[in-house]
């Protein structure tokens, strides 16, 4: 009977080393495991409003400028007629709605905002964004995108694209929709710099018609010394109103707006060709190589190496 008991207790110390012994080697197991799971990357972004300041002092310092030399001549309220301003101002902006439509002309007037305090967002970084996002969906698949949609909200156009592969969009249809959306977008761009420079072009002719209406009044009342003084500034301050306003104002920003819808369609156009990628299950290294032949070489991006 003894040995009976100690077979049993021998027996059941060696299943209990045993399982002992198979519980730690499971811890292994799970380590591998582990270790081949996909790593889980939070993508997370914000667009910043930035301030331009080249374009900031480049307005500033010209009219600081100008202003200097008026006080320097010793009248500086000899430059303020309100009829000179009431023919270039105001005449601009009716000429230039002639040529497009009031909603564009006040449209351009908010987008001239645009050339001062604008969302600042290299390609480079638009580039590792989506580098990232496929190198996470070439593992865990498309639809494991899905719990980064929460934190693409700082970028409407991105949250888009990847909505796009999460819902199983194939690849060219997502590069079709999202290749329209970047056409339109800098088409209404162009629209609003072709406003600010219709507008650079009709500022100085009304400064001439203003020169004309003046030389008129001026030459209708040569017999009345007062009136020669006002209507000679009127012909000159005319053109003077229309040139400042044309040269350091309206053909300045038009370019500026040129340059930043240049640099957000190539953020955009890297997100719809990462989002593409995505949705036709490429290798995330030839997306790398896709993304530098479009950046310039300065914006190139080596997320693999």
């Amino acid at each position: 009977m003894a040995n009976v008991e100690a077979t049993q207790g021998a027996a059941g110390a060696t299943a209990a080393g045993t399982a002992g012994a198979a519980r730690p080697a499971a811890r292994p197991a799970a380590r591998t495991s582990g270790q081949a799971a996909p790593r889980r990357v939070i993508v997370r972004g914000v667009a910043k409003a930035s301030l331009d300041f080249a374009t900031i002092l480049g307005v500033i310092g010209a009219f600081a400028l100008i202003a200097t030399a008026m006080v320097l001549g010793g009248s500086p309220g000899a430059f303020v007629d309100v009829p000179a301003m009431l023919i270039v101002i105001g005449g601009t902006f009716m000429v230039t709605t002639i040529s497009y439509t009031f909603g564009d002309v006040l449209r351009a007037q908010s987008v001239m905002l645009r050339a001062v305090l604008y969302h600042v967002q290299h390609p480079h970084d638009a580039a590792i964004r989506m580098l990232t996002l496929a190198e996470q969906a070439r593992v865990r698949g498309p639809l494991g995108l899905q719990d980064q949609l929460d934190n693409l909200g700082f970028d409407r156009f991105l949250h888009k694209a990847v909505s796009l592969v999460v819902d199983g969009t194939p690849g060219e249809e997502v590069e079709r929709i999202l290749s329209q959306e970047v056409e339109a977008t800098s088409q209404r761009h162009i629209r609003s710099a072709g406003v600010l420079r219709r507008a650079g072009e009709v500022a100085p002719a009304m400064g001439l018609i203003g020169t004309l209406v003046g030389l008129v009044q001026m030459l209708g009342n040569l017999d009345d010394p007062s009136s020669i003084g006002p209507a000679m500034a009127v012909a000159l301050l005319t053109t003077f109103y229309g040139a400042i306003l044309a040269n350091m104002v309206f053909l300045p920003l038009a370019n500026k707006l040129d340059r930043n819808s240049g640099a957000e369609a190539m953020v955009k156009q890297i997100y719809a060709i990462g989002a593409a990628s995505i949705g036709r299950q490429e290798n995330p290294r030839r997306l790398e190589m896709t993304f530098n032949t479009i950046l310039p070489p300065a914006e190139r991006v080596k997320y693999f190496d």
